[in-house]
């Protein structure tokens, strides 16, 4: 299935022209869902929403994506496209404890861009069944693991971080770390106190990641 461009969604404004070159079209589309999920329960978003979010018909819309499925299958591999580069831009070859704090700012500053994007992500992991988005955001956590453990790896053969711990538990407590206070944003319904909320709380993760003192 063709996949959206990598540049980033609008924000709101979606082009009603119907003379779109089918790329484009497509990563509209996905900007559309981005931006509905952002303002509405993500399993009441329907393909007649997306439509008249865009100013286009459903069939218009299905031109593209032949089934919301495959629209939501898109959607997820955008997010994991752009929240990856976010996070490989901040993983520099500097210190590690540095480069971990870099790439947790720069995820919640990622989630402040795009409120709509967690929503997605819970909404679909809390579906029973294994569908192809929901495959797609465990693949993600997976690739987003699996470079938080470098890292930590790094930073345990600079001396940086104690060696005693197991970079396999640490890297879901990261994760975990900002999955937790992207739910407070959201029950708040304040995306952007995950500015100003992310060095505090990485200060308190990164205290539990120093070497023991002798």
């Amino acid at each position: 299935m063709p996949r959206p461009t990598s540049h980033p969604p609008a924000a709101t404004v979606h082009s009603p022209s119907r003379h779109l070159p089918a790329d484009e079209r497509r990563a509209l589309t996905v900007s559309a869902v981005i931006d509905l999920a952002a303002r509405r329960n993500p399993e009441e978003i329907t393909t007649a929403a997306i439509a008249a979010e865009m100013q286009l018909t459903q069939g218009a819309l299905f031109r593209h994506f032949p089934t919301k499925e495959a629209l939501w299958q898109s959607v997820m591999a955008w997010v994991a496209e752009q929240l990856l580069a976010t996070l490989d831009k901040a993983n520099t070859p500097g210190a590690a404890l540095a480069t971990l704090e870099a790439m947790f700012l720069a995820h919640l500053q990622f989630v402040a861009r795009h409120p709509g994007v967690p929503r997605l992500i819970f909404a679909e992991l809390q579906r029973a069944e294994d569908t192809a988005a929901k495959i797609a955001v465990r693949s993600l956590l997976g690739a987003y693991a699996t470079r938080i453990r470098a890292v930590i790896e790094r930073g345990q053969a600079n001396a940086e971080i104690d060696p005693s711990l197991n970079p396999v538990v640490i890297a879901p407590v990261f994760i975990g770390t900002i999955q937790g206070l992207v739910m407070q944003s959201l029950l708040s319904g304040k995306p952007s106190q995950l500015r100003s909320s992310g060095p505090t709380v990485f200060a308190l993760l990164r205290r539990s990641l120093l070497p023991s003192s002798p």
